[in-house]
């Protein structure tokens, strides 16, 4: 039995071989608005329901699940999303090959995989040279954003990030209650917050 052939996704789901060496985010976006990067975005709830609400700002959601980031992409293609793409692959290749120095306004860090044995610890995405890099990718002023339900992974970003030489620490957002069934930040913080679980939030500005 033949395959279906897959539903061609682009420009809303993109993999590195569809991006130039460096990203010009006008040309990218064809404008010069803002742009913030979800990293590991999974299923793109933030990315769609960030971009819909926020025209004047770009989104690129990263994600190394091609699976799950066609998901995302299905949805900003559904609703012709114009300031929104999901682009496929490691962050880190993302983060260093593609992304211009001091172009970026915001990182989104939702729910990063904690790697719960010690020894995969530093498989963790939060690493002092993760942070540098954010640093380096963060206009000056712009924020990093990060949430996690796992709060020995919570205490060591912050361990990272409150000392950090290039970066203050600002007041996290306060839990509100949802609205609706997709009233959240994430798919994986609405099971989380559905099942009673603790969610710790931080959030960093980089120094002007």
């Amino acid at each position: 039995m033949q395959r279906e052939t897959p539903v061609d996704l682009k420009p809303w789901f993109l993999t590195l071989n569809d991006v130039d060496e460096t990203i010009h985010w006008e040309e990218f976006f064809g404008n010069n608005n803002p742009v913030e990067l979800d990293v590991g975005c999974g299923r793109g709830l933030f990315t769609v329901t960030a971009s819909e609400e926020q025209p004047e700002i770009n989104y690129l959601g990263i994600e190394i699940d091609f699976r799950e980031g066609r998901r995302g992409a299905r949805r900003l293609k559904k609703r012709e999303t114009p300031n929104a793409r999901i682009l496929g692959g490691d962050v880190n290749i993302v983060f260093n090959k593609h992304i211009a120095d001091a172009s970026v306004d915001a990182i989104h860090v939702y729910f990063p995989d904690p790697w719960w044995k010690r020894k995969h610890h530093h498989r963790r995405l939060f690493t002092d040279l993760f942070t540098n890099t954010c640093a380096a990718k963060l206009k000056p002023g712009g924020l990093l954003h990060h949430w996690t339900d796992v709060a020995d992974y919570f205490k060591a970003v912050e361990g990272l990030m409150d000392y950090h030489k290039l970066f203050d620490k600002l007041a996290a957002p306060i839990e509100r209650d949802p609205q609706h069934d997709m009233d959240y930040q994430t798919s994986f913080e609405r099971k989380k917050r559905q099942g009673g679980e603790t969610i710790y939030r931080g959030l960093w500005q980089r120094k002007k």
